[in-house]
């Protein structure tokens, strides 16, 4: 038995939280510094200086070497510097260790060689990142030792965000500062903030580590590019919250184990739908550290991965022909002060504050419905957005019966004066307790979904940084409740004037609401003709960007300038074209040098076959049939193959950044698909022990 694990004891351990800070700073700097947490503002550099001494102690009495400004760039992951706290020596020669303010407030990395959509030439090195103080510091253990991680942002020389973090930090106060508004209608003047709220549910497959070497798709592009379904997939159901394998399950204890450190509060971990794939779930925190846990979360899957003899694949489709994987984004806000304006109360036709924000909420997405598809776009994702595994590329608003009762009677009449209860479930059995159940159902194939006290995104991929979906949701209801506190703080009666703009809102926005099966292809005629965006890909999300209503809305409350706007469509186009062309010569690689030499192989078997029966005077149509086949298909996949490489040096050479991605997903990709048809059919066919790469079944059951 191994030893028993006290979760409280190690929580937090490797966290430089509040409560470490308080021990170990003076009680004036200790204020200080909570009072910039709270309110903003600037640490005084004397104040920098003792709390960069009092974290360098802490850390490295926890063995810590180095410290790093811990970044995330446009790339969608994390990046990170280590210098050792090592400084010159003293006249005995004795090494001394050393940590300024200046080095904990401020860094320097090179910014050239970052994604920044024409921001930065490559000839500008000069980047600078800044301590988020409202992230904690946290120690990382790995191979290079142990490293100080400071949650910073990341700006250029002249200015402009190059990161996730910086503009999540400004919609975050634009949020606050509008829901304050919203708070005082209703003669709530205690509050001082409103707070987003985030819990990302994380999906991710694991692979053997042996199969995943012998696998160029998965080790180049995250997911395979070739291969053929398994006997057996997903559709006896028996995997989704089946019982977890005891290999896969001394992963998740380590890997909770690692997360509890470093205070992530992982809670819900279980089997999901596919085969070899699993979900892990943490409890609600403040929007920005959630970003930073949910990147912590992912860095720690792989690592532990590799630690148990595997692989963990974050790719939304890393298999064709199973449930791809998702994050869903679980988004609330609440005032400091604890009341949660997406509560709607046992009463929510007479909770009015809930129905204005709930109104507003109605305008947000109705509005900008196009910048909430594009914010949860990427590569991986188009694999699975509208492709009845996830919801569809249409974004729509489930409300459930309940509360879309409530709306239609405020649209009818005016008022809602009946609510509809949730009544008993009776089960049946006497030994079983009847209990209360909600009074409404869920809605799995919403993308966006109002579940009790929260609205859970579910269109977010699963290696994508939350940042992005969660800045424009920020963004988006920070206008609506701008735009209606504008109107109501000017009204005498604000009890007529809110009743009012509730049923105008409500009705003006109600095409957004739909509580049907967003997989149907009735939802996307219907979809139609409310006049809703039904944005397939990614590429054609990235120019919503910037429309002129979405340079307004993100210039407005100072998210993001045009020229970030701009820039970040730019790095869109870019990454796309970069990722597809790291598939095709991938899946050139794969062709040329195993496959199509591994069937030439077979095939030349199967003509030594062919002649030796009929030399034997037996009848060879069975043979013949199959070298015929064979031999059929792998004409097939040469001339795929030939075409690949052509269209592919077609889209290398080409220099504008849009025309050279929509080149690669209308052309590219689809001599790609050509390619995959013909070796999927031709590993049903050829011997197993002469099939060059592991076989789907291999990959999802040899865990």
């Amino acid at each position: 038995m191994s030893e028993k694990l006290n979760v409280e004891a190690i929580f937090g351990q490797n966290l430089f939280t509040l409560s470490k800070m308080k021990e170990r700073l003076p009680k004036n700097v200790y204020k200080e510094v909570v009072k910039v947490m709270d309110q903003g503002g600037e640490l005084s550099m004397d104040t920098a200086n003792v709390v960069a001494k009092a974290m360098k102690d802490w850390a490295v009495e926890h063995g810590a070497t180095h410290f790093t400004h811990w970044f995330q760039p446009l790339t969608g992951i994390t990046a990170e510097k280590h210098d050792a706290f090592v400084t010159h020596p003293d006249e005995s020669g004795k090494m001394l260790t050393e940590f300024s303010g200046k080095e904990l407030i401020k860094g320097e990395p090179d910014a050239s060689s970052f994604p920044s959509g024409g921001l930065r030439a490559t000839f500008e090195a000069r980047g600078y990142t800044a301590w988020d103080i409202t992230s904690p510091a946290f120690l990382k253990e790995s191979a290079c030792g142990t490293i100080l991680c400071i949650p910073t942002a990341f700006c250029s020389y002249t200015g402009e965000a190059l990161d996730k973090k910086t503009p999540l930090l400004r919609s975050m106060e634009a949020l606050s500062e509008q829901a304050l508004r919203i708070v005082r209608l209703f003669g709530n003047t205690e509050a001082t903030k409103v707070v987003a709220s985030v819990g990302p549910e994380q999906e991710y497959f694991l692979v053997d580590e042996n199969l995943y070497m012998k696998r160029t798709d998965l080790m180049f592009a995250g997911r395979t590019l070739f291969g053929a379904p398994a006997p057996k997939g997903q559709e006896m159901e028996d995997h989704y919250f089946g019982v977890i394998r005891e290999r896969v399950g001394a992963y998740m204890k380590d890997l909770n184990e690692e997360l509890w450190k470093l205070g992530v509060t992982a809670k819900t971990q279980h089997n999901e739908v596919a085969p070899a794939q699993h979900e892990l779930a943490p409890i609600y925190e403040t929007a920005n550290i959630a970003v930073d846990h949910n990147q912590i979360v992912m860095e720690t899957m792989k690592r532990v991965a590799i630690e148990h003899g595997m692989r963990c694949l974050l790719h939304e489709k890393p298999y064709a022909g199973v449930n791809g994987s998702g994050k869903h984004d679980n988004w609330s806000i609440t005032t400091d002060n604890g009341v949660n304006l997406l509560d709607p109360g046992e009463t929510p036709n007479e909770n009015i504050q809930f129905l204005l924000v709930l109104a507003c909420i109605m305008k947000a997405v109705d509005t900008h419905a196009d910048l909430l598809r594009q914010s949860a776009s990427d590569v991986g994702n188009d694999h699975r957005l509208g492709a009845n595994e996830a919801p569809p590329a249409i974004i729509s608003i489930f409300l459930g019966e309940q509360l879309e009762d409530v709306v239609n009677q405020l649209i009818e009449t005016g008022f809602a004066t009946t609510v509809k209860e949730g009544g008993r479930l009776l089960t049946g059995v006497k030994t079983l307790p009847d209990f209360q159940k909600d009074a409404t159902d869920r809605n799995r194939t919403s993308p966006f979904a109002f579940t009790g006290n929260k609205f859970e995104f579910r269109m977010v991929g699963s290696a994508d940084s939350i940042a992005s979906p969660n800045t424009t949701l920020n963004a988006i209801v920070a206008e609506a409740f701008c735009e209606a506190a504008d109107r109501l703080e000017k009204e005498e009666d604000k009890e007529i004037a809110i009743h009012d703009l509730i049923k105008e809102y409500m009705t003006k926005h109600q095409r957004i609401i739909f509580n049907g099966n967003g997989y149907a292809d009735e939802w996307v005629e219907e979809a139609k003709r409310r006049g809703l965006p039904n944005i397939k890909s990614m590429i054609e999300a990235a120019d919503t960007l910037t429309t002129d209503k979405a340079v307004r809305l993100f210039e407005k409350f100072g998210i993001f300038t045009k020229v970030e706007l701009e820039s970040r469509e730019e790095i869109i186009y870019e990454t796309y074209a970069k990722t597809i062309n790291i598939e095709a010569l991938t899946m050139i690689d794969m062709a040329g040098k195993q496959i199509i030499p591994a069937v030439v192989k077979y095939t030349r078997m199967l003509a030594d076959t062919v002649n030796a029966v009929k030399a034997a005077g037996v009848d060879a149509s069975m043979q013949t049939e199959l070298l015929r086949s064979v031999g059929e298909k792998l004409v097939s996949m040469q001339a795929s193959y030939m075409e690949l490489k052509k269209v592919e040096e077609q889209a290398s050479s080409m220099e504008n950044a849009k025309e050279q991605a929509f080149f690669y997903k209308d052309t590219v990709k689809k001599v790609m698909e050509e390619l995959r048809v013909p070796a999927d059919e031709l590993e049903m066919i050829v011997d197993k022990e002469m099939w060059p790469i592991p076989t789907y079944g291999e990959l999802m059951f040899e865990i």
